[in-house]
C-alpha cells in the first residue's frame, strides 16, 4: 500500500465526505469546523473553502440529478447549495430546512432528486419534498434512540431504510408514514452462531448503505450494515425485508421485527431464498473487531460495486470483494472475502470512494487531515 495523499484544508476533526459521480476527482469534504472544503484530485491543494456554519458539519449530498446542489447539514438544518452561484467568500444558501428538532445525523437524496431524507437524534426523519419545499412526511414511532443514517432505495421509489442507535434497521414506505419492517439486531441469537467476542458492544446501526441504480444488476438488491459490534451485514432487501402484515397497533411492533442470523423467522415474516439468512461479515472472516462507522460501495475501476468498502473505530478500513462475498452467500464458502486492509493511526469517520483511476478512496478520521489511498 502507498503513502496516503493528504488533502489540507479544514481546521478541525473532518466527519464526512463525497466524491462526484460526474465529475471524476472531485470531492468535497466537510468537518467540525463548520466548511466544506472542495478538492480536485488533479490538484495538490483544496480549490475553495466554504464557511457553511459556526456548527460542525455532521452530513453532505449531491443533488442526484444536478450534482452543482449540495445539500448541508449542521445542527438540527439543511442547507442547500448551488455551487456555481457561490461568489468569493460569500456562501448564501438556497434554501435552509428546519425541520428536524433534534441534531441531524445524515442528509441523503432521492435517485430522483425529489426527496432529501434527513435523520435526527431524536430517532426521526424528516422527508422533504425539495420541489414544493416543505417536509412531506416525519417518520416517528420505528427508532427509540439516536437514527443515524438514511437510504433511498433506488428499485422501490416510496421506500427509505434507516438505522439507528436503538440497534434497528427500519425499512419505511415514507408515502404512508409507516414502517414495513423492522429488524432488531439486538435481539439475542438464541442458535449462538455469532462470535461470543463480539457481543460486548452493542450491535447498534452506524451506517448503511444500497447500491445505486447502475450497481443492481452486479450486486443485487441487498444493504450492507454497519454495526457497533464490529460486524457487518449483507442483507437481501427483496427476501429478508419482504413486507409483512402490519400489527393492529404500535404496542405490538416488537413482533415485526426479524431476528438476527441463524435464528428462526418469526410468524410472519419472509425468509431468504432457500432458507438462507444473511451474509455476516465478522472478525473470523477478517473482519473489524470494533465498531464499524461507515460502509460504501466502490466506484473506482470498469465495475462500480466490485468492493463494499468498510472503516471502523479499530483504526482500520478493510475492502471487501463483492462478488466473492455474494458468491459465499449462495455456497458456503468463505475463501478470500478481504481483498485488502489498511491499517491507519486513527479512528475512521467516514469514506468515501471516487470514479477515478486512481486517488480512489478518500477517508475522513478523528484528524482535520483528509486521508486519500490508491486501492489496486
Amino acid at each position: 500500500m502507498t503513502e496516503a495523499r493528504r488533502l489540507r484544508g479544514h481546521k478541525a476533526t473532518a466527519t464526512c465526505c463525497i466524491a462526484s459521480r460526474d465529475r471524476p476527482g472531485i470531492v468535497a469534504t466537510s468537518a467540525e469546523d463548520g466548511c466544506v472544503c472542495w478538492f480536485d484530485m488533479r490538484c495538490k491543494d483544496v480549490q475553495f473553502v466554504m464557511d457553511v456554519s459556526s456548527e460542525p458539519i455532521t452530513s453532505l449530498c449531491f443533488n442526484s440529478g444536478n450534482e452543482n446542489i449540495i445539500y448541508v447539514s449542521t445542527g438540527n438544518e439543511v442547507k442547500c447549495f448551488d455551487v456555481h452561484m457561490l461568489a468569493e467568500n460569500s456562501w448564501k444558501s438556497l434554501e435552509t430546512y428546519n425541520y428536524n428538532k433534534e441534531e441531524i445525523n445524515q442528509v441523503t437524496c432521492s435517485p430522483k432528486s425529489t426527496f432529501l431524507a434527513s435523520a435526527d437524534d431524536g430517532g426521526e426523519i424528516k422527508i422533504i419534498d425539495i420541489r414544493q419545499q416543505c417536509v412531506f412526511k416525519t417518520l416517528r414511532a420505528g427508532h427509540t434512540s439516536i437514527c443515524s443514517s438514511a437510504q433511498f432505495i433506488p428499485w422501490r421509489p416510496w421506500e427509505v431504510i434507516t438505522g439507528g442507535l436503538d440497534s434497528k434497521l427500519i425499512k419505511w414506505d415514507f408515502s404512508k408514514g409507516r414502517p414495513s419492517k423492522i429488524v432488531d439486531f439486538g435481539l439475542p441469537d438464541m442458535s449462538s452462531n455469532s462470535n461470543a467476542g463480539q457481543c460486548l458492544n452493542p450491535a447498534f446501526v452506524h451506517s448503511i448503505k444500497v447500491p445505486d441504480a447502475d450497481m443492481l444488476e452486479k450486486v443485487g438488491e441487498i444493504c450492507v450494515v454497519a454495526r457497533g459490534d464490529g460486524v457487518i451485514d449483507v442483507i437481501n432487501v427483496e427476501s429478508e425485508l419482504s413486507s409483512i402484515k402490519p400489527k393492529s397497533s404500535s404496542k405490538s411492533r416488537k413482533g415485526t421485527q426479524s431476528v438476527s442470523k441463524g435464528s428462526l423467522p418469526a410468524e410472519g415474516e419472509v425468509a431468504n431464498v432457500d432458507g438462507r439468512k444473511w451474509l455476516h461479515l465478522d472478525y473470523s472472516l477478517g473482519g473489524h473487531t470494533a465498531a464499524v462507522s461507515c460502509v460504501a460501495f466502490s466506484l473506482f475501476g470498469s465495475e462500480r460495486g466490485k468492493f463494499i468498502v468498510s472503516g471502523g473505530n479499530d483504526k482500520l478500513v478493510k475492502v471487501w470483494d463483492c462478488s466473492r462475498c455474494l458468491d459465499s452467500w449462495k455456497t458456503g464458502g468463505n475463501n478470500e472475502l478481504l481483498h485488502l486492509n489498511i491499517s491507519l493511526s486513527k479512528k475512521v469517520n467516514w469514506l468515501c470512494t471516487t470514479p477515478a483511476e486512481s486517488d480512489n478512496l478518500v477517508i475522513c478520521d478523528t484528524t482535520k487531515v483528509v486521508k486519500v489511498y490508491t486501492v489496486s
